[in-house]
């Protein structure tokens, strides 16, 4: 009857046999610490290396974050790699090349757009009327800019900050006043100061 205990040792072994599904999960498990220190052995390189490429520390940090964070969703396949740390790179260099050819685009539409807006240096006309301007109620400050300075008309501009239009009539007349008033008060004050009508 001591045979009785052999199938229990068999049921033992049975237990024990299949090691596959007992080793399955450290797969996932491990897949975090290997890209924890594969971005800790790599980032500050691949920092420099895009600084330097971009001249642009910003952009570099922000290019190589993204490689590391395309890296991390793939890291199952991007880890059997034979070189992940190539992978991440050329990832890298190809978003900072993309940024590249943006910002010149953009910068080339630019050009284009400011080849005839040379901004020069305010005449003192502009500054004496930005710092008149300064002096009004917003209300009537709005008012005058968009009439005069945006070409609005007195029904867009009461469209536009949800008044009647004699609202705005009002504005831009006290506003006048006060303008007139605010300039020549800037001109006694300045010596020297000439006002250009129109």
């Amino acid at each position: 009857m001591l045979d009785m205990a052999i199938p229990g040792e068999e049921a033992r072994d049975d237990d024990d046999a299949p090691p596959t599904p007992a080793r399955a999960p450290r797969t996932p498990a491990a897949s975090k610490p290997d890209f924890d220190a594969f971005y800790l052995a790599n980032f500050d390189r691949f920092i420099v290396q895009l600084h330097a490429y971009t001249s642009d520390m910003g952009t570099a940090q922000d290019v190589v974050q993204e490689a590391f964070a395309r890296a991390l969703q793939r890291w199952s396949r991007v880890s059997t790699y034979d070189n992940p740390e190539a992978w991440v790179r050329r990832v890298a260099w190809n978003l900072a090349t993309s940024n590249w050819r943006r910002i010149a685009r953009f910068n080339t539409f630019m050009r284009k757009q400011t080849v005839e807006r040379h901004v020069s240096e305010p005449s003192p006309d502009r500054v004496m009327l930005v710092k008149a301007l300064a002096t009004l109620p917003e209300s009537q400050r709005r008012a005058v800019v968009l009439h005069y300075l945006g070409d609005l008309s007195v029904n867009d501009i009461a469209a536009q900050e949800r008044v009647a239009p004699g609202t705005v009539k009002s504005w831009l007349h006290r506003g006048r006043a006060a303008l007139a008033a605010a300039i020549s008060e800037y001109r006694e004050s300045t010596p020297g100061t000439e006002v250009h009508d129109g």
